[in-house]
């Protein structure tokens, strides 16, 4: 045994002394010379994805620093769009909202619901939307919330800071909330449920529900009892204007050009350095946006920021319609994912963020809450998102498919089928105002067994134009089915939307 063990350390005694050789064979020996592993060395030339990388004894020449540079800032260009696309939504959702009218005093409000003629990610055509910018740099505001909607306040990262309305401590009554800026540190009084922002900045946010198919009411209620307005007033000082969205143009998507970086640079410089963390906050700066100082990048940054912007916004695009988190999709061999994935509205499971899913909703969609994303039997709402066909293609407007809902869809209120542009993300635009169907509409067909079939393409196949959803040859779709209220089939996967078949 003891002479295997000789063995073995001489040979690797030899192998060691080969590798000293090989990386030094011109230098003399020295007395304190020792065996140098080989993993710990450079090659004086190295064949990489960037290029030979060539080196003098380990130092690299000077070529190869601009090479390793020019692809280090690429890089890192990359990464500040994949992380910071929520907040550039942000910026882009603030823009559309301050084209109709200031801060704390606007409430954009879809009196007749959204149409195709607004750009925003992945919004509904069946809820009275309402969005408003509160601005917290003079101070503390109180806002007023109406009842029985399902409200959220995001910061400017877009992460939750409350809700409110049915999901909200509230409890869809309406109630007064207490809005404090970061770094409040006067008094609080009683009688308010108070949230701390860590930005001055937030969205705010909720839904209203049709009456009988009507959303007049919804409407109606939300302009009598939605007030903002400073701490130490009361509801008469609020100056807050309602302005009908429906019907009207706007854009409220972030942009995927050298611009993304500029709207990602308003967050850094409006919010304190506490509202992000110093890793996050150290990436952007590394590509010139920091708190304090010019975005301004000279000619080589700023064409490999155009370069990196490019990539980055392929990546997102990749992620979100060919994702390869396999825990993404609701079923084997099927298209359907989920947003959501590892249920949390923060992106992490097992205390890891998982980047890449958070990358996939803010690319998609907007608004951040818990409620979206925990399992609620017969509350809130359920989400499927689909981009290709049961063959694995990519859904192509110049085509016709069929998507059957098995009997029993487990929806407590109500389903709906939204059609999306794979461009903006938003609603497709065709002939119809509403690119949508649901059960809501009093005409949609339902089979004796209470299955579905509905269709999508440029032409209504015959006899089937009531349960049809036109598309636009030339461009891509991607669809999102909403179960509201859903059901513990949804949950538990006894039941299961079908496939987008192509009808041949």
């Amino acid at each position: 045994m003891k002479m295997q063990t000789k063995t073995i350390l001489a040979a690797a005694l030899v192998c060691a002394l080969a590798v000293t050789t090989a990386f030094a064979a011109d230098a003399p020996k020295m007395k304190m010379m020792t065996p140098i592993p080989e993993e710990i060395t450079t090659p004086d030339s190295v064949e990489t994805r960037l290029g030979t990388l060539k080196f003098f004894d380990g130092t690299p020449d000077k070529a190869t620093v601009a090479k390793v540079y020019d692809n280090l800032d690429f890089q890192r260009g990359v990464q500040a769009f994949l992380t910071g696309v929520p907040g550039a939504s942000q910026v882009a959702i603030r823009y559309g909202i301050r084209s109709f009218g200031p801060d704390n005093q606007t409430v954009v409000l879809f009196e007749t619901l959204m149409d195709s003629k607004s750009l925003f990610l992945t919004a509904n055509t069946e809820s009275v939307y309402a969005w408003s910018w509160l601005n917290l740099k003079d101070g503390p505001m109180v806002i007023e919330t109406p009842p029985n909607v399902l409200g959220v306040i995001d910061d400017f990262w877009f992460r939750n800071v409350i809700d409110f309305g049915n999901a909200g401590p509230d409890k869809g009554k309406g109630g007064k909330f207490l809005m404090l800026p970061p770094g409040y540190k006067g008094e609080i009084p009683e009688g308010y449920i108070v949230a701390h922002c860590p930005t001055f900045n937030n969205l705010v946010f909720w839904r209203g529900f049709l009456v009988n198919g009507d959303p007049k009411p919804a409407a109606d209620t939300i302009k009598k009892t939605f007030k903002v307005y400073p701490l130490g007033q009361d509801a008469s000082a609020s100056k807050v204007t309602f302005v009908n969205g429906s019907g009207k143009e706007m854009n409220t998507i972030h942009a995927n050009n050298f611009s993304f970086y500029t709207e990602l640079n308003e967050v850094v410089q409006e919010e304190p350095t506490s509202a992000m963390d110093m890793e996050t906050l150290g990436l952007y700066a590394s590509i010139g946006i920091e708190k304090g100082k010019p975005f301004a990048p000279d000619a080589r940054m700023k064409k490999i920021l155009v370069d990196a912007v490019a990539v980055g916004n392929a990546t997102a695009r990749a992620i979100l319609t060919d994702p390869r988190m396999k825990e993404a999709f609701f079923y084997p061999n099927s298209a359907w994912f989920t947003a959501f994935i590892g249920g949390s509205a923060e992106y992490q499971q097992n205390g890891v963020r998982l980047t890449d899913a958070r990358t996939m909703f803010y690319y998609y969609a907007t608004i951040n809450t818990p409620a979206m994303a925990v399992k609620m039997v017969g509350v809130g709402s359920a989400y499927a998102a689909a981009f290709k066909d049961s063959e694995g293609n990519i859904l192509d407007g110049g085509k016709t498919y069929r998507m059957h809902l098995p009997p029993n869809i487990p929806a407590k209120n109500f389903w709906s089928f939204v059609v999306y542009d794979n461009q903006t993300r938003s609603m497709l635009q065709t002939d119809a105002q509403f690119p949508s169907i649901s059960s809501q509409q009093a005409d949609t067909i339902v089979n004796p067994d209470t299955s579905v079939d509905v269709y999508f393409g440029p032409k209504a196949p015959a006899g089937k134009k009531v349960n049809w959803v036109q598309t636009v040859p030339g461009k891509g779709w991607n669809v999102l089915l909403r179960l509201y209220g859903p059901l513990e089939p949804w949950f538990d996967k006894t039941w299961r939307p079908g496939e987008f078949e192509p009808v041949k």
